[in-house]
């Protein structure tokens, strides 16, 4: 064999071990700025914390992980554009993230548009998994439905024959959990349960005392507030200082760790709400990788972990499980890969639903602790109660009402 031989072999070989070890790049498209700065954090940490375990674990079919990040700004075309640079410039195999579900829809379009699976993390409107959904989108979180399911059945029986006055974000998100959980819990008289929505992204604090002032004038006996992040910090310290929580029994649908550190404990005491997943659960349940996730990430971030660094932090799990189930980053055979799988991580089990790709989970109803147990933790937040717990089966939609929301909107009774 000829020396050129040899080291045109050699040089072959060395090509083959590089491109067997060179990185495998996933994208996470999250909210870097604004009013959800803090959720971003979080799911930037938790997808930080999985990318490193998994690369000393060996990494992804014998490569590594890189995570590719990008600042959606909340603006759906904003984090469609992001995808189109991760994917063309970055070839990422994958993207996820998000907290706006405007964002979330138009990015996961963008994505399916060149074929990468992109995961949902907190996005809650319907449409997301619903009307909007197609094959190359997957949601981690739960979503309005299922909330209001869980909710709304804990209040028909909790708060029978009570009035409601409905505070909402004036957009996809808000109109989902109302329209949901004005369903379940038998609400849906909106002129004995009235409304007012406030504008997003850009609400004025005047919107909110005007909200608030409407719903103390109804002399409702709930207050629920369809509200998130910064618009939620604003509302509650508006109660506080109307006295409104002495009047009415205050009800927040999509809990968050992050808000409620805002607003602090004194405020957010006796709040009622829902929640997939909170830090306290793996060691009410003992699950054991859950504890392992909750003590890794307090120590590496001086901080306990909400729901959406949970979220982010899972997915990047299952899609490891995935990609070495099928032995390909091929959409396709990852996508075949998901589709009724069913796992456990840092909770019960959970399940890839096929005919929609939502994730099918537990959902907890909440309460909010009084301020010397929250502050009984080291790191001040220890705020959730679980009141009741309604299985992932009894909380989704299914198969017929999945497909009547489809027909409303003309979507095919398929994922497409």
């Amino acid at each position: 064999m000829t020396y050129r031989l040899l080291l045109c072999l050699a040089l072959l070989f060395s090509l083959q071990i590089a491109s067997a070890a060179s990185p495998i790049k996933i994208g996470l498209n999250y909210p870097e700025s604004g009013r959800y700065q803090y959720l971003g954090l979080q799911q930037r940490l938790g997808a930080f914390l999985a990318v490193e375990e998994i690369n000393a674990q060996g990494g992804v079919l014998g490569r590594p992980l890189e995570l590719v990040i990008r600042n959606t700004r909340l603006k759906p075309d904003r984090g469609a554009q992001n995808v189109v640079d991760m994917i063309e410039k970055e070839n990422v195999q994958m993207i996820f993230g998000g907290v706006s579900s405007a964002v979330a829809i138009a990015s996961g379009k963008a994505a399916k548009e060149r074929d990468r699976i992109y995961f949902g993390t907190l996005t809650y409107a319907n449409a997301t998994t619903g009307k909007a959904g197609h094959t190359h989108m997957f949601r981690e979180s739960y979503n309005a439905w299922m909330t209001a399911s869980a909710l709304g059945q804990y209040l028909a029986s909790e708060y029978q024959d009570k009035r409601f006055f409905y505070i909402t974000a004036d957009y996809t998100w808000g109109y989902s959990v109302e329209e949901s959980l004005r369903t379940k819990s038998g609400t849906e008289d909106t002129e004995r349960h009235p409304v007012a929505r406030t504008p997003f992204p850009n609400a004025r604090t005047q919107d909110f005392y005007k909200a608030l002032e409407a719903a103390e004038a109804s002399e409702a006996n709930v207050l629920v507030l369809v509200l998130g992040g910064g618009d939620m910090v604003r509302a509650v310290n508006i109660i506080h200082e109307m006295g409104l929580k002495e009047k009415m029994d205050i009800i927040w649908p999509n809990t968050s760790l992050g808000t409620a550190i805002q607003i602090g404990p004194a405020l957010m005491q006796g709040i009622i709400g829902a929640a997939p997943w909170f830090w306290e659960l793996p060691y009410e349940k003992g699950y054991q990788p859950g504890i392992d996730f909750v003590e890794n990430f307090s120590k590496s971030y001086d901080m306990r972990p909400s729901s959406a660094a949970a979220s982010a932090y899972s997915i990047v799990y299952q899609y490891r499980d995935a990609v070495e189930r099928a032995g390909t980053t091929r959409t396709a055979d990852v996508i075949q890969a998901l589709e009724g799988h069913r796992y456990s991580l840092l909770k019960d089990t959970q399940e890839w639903r096929a005919f929609d790709h939502q994730n099918v989970q537990s959902v907890y109803v909440v309460r909010m602790k009084p301020r010397d147990q929250v502050l009984a933790d080291e790191y001040n937040s220890d705020f959730y109660e679980i009141l009741a717990t309604i299985d992932g089966s009894d909380a989704a939609r299914t198969l017929e009402e999945w497909q009547e929301d489809r027909r409303k909107a003309g979507a095919p009774l398929k994922l497409q």
